[in-house]
């Protein structure tokens, strides 16, 4: 599996490839070759489905300090809400 066919999986179709290969390797009925094969599609299918998750959880901790930051207000001596109106 290419780069480019990786990046064309889903999270989840990938985890499930990933099923698939191990669900293979571990019945053992399969010959050395297409063994080591289906090894390294699963390594590279394991470092895309990593990525991904720390795609989504640096997105997720970004969206949560946002959250934080419009919740507590504009920092004091911003000049947001000074009494003469300027910033």
């Amino acid at each position: 599996m290419t780069n480019e066919d990786l990046k064309k999986l889903t999270y989840e179709e990938a985890v499930g490839r990933l099923e698939e290969i191990v669900n293979r390797l571990e019945d053992g009925e399969i010959p050395l070759e297409e063994s080591l094969s289906a090894f390294q599609e699963g390594v590279a299918l394991s470092r895309y489905c990593r990525e991904k998750l720390a795609e989504i959880e640096y997105k997720v901790e970004y969206l949560l300090k946002e959250e934080q930051r419009e919740q507590a207000g504009p920092e004091p001596g911003s000049g947001e809400n000074s009494a003469d109106g300027e910033k």
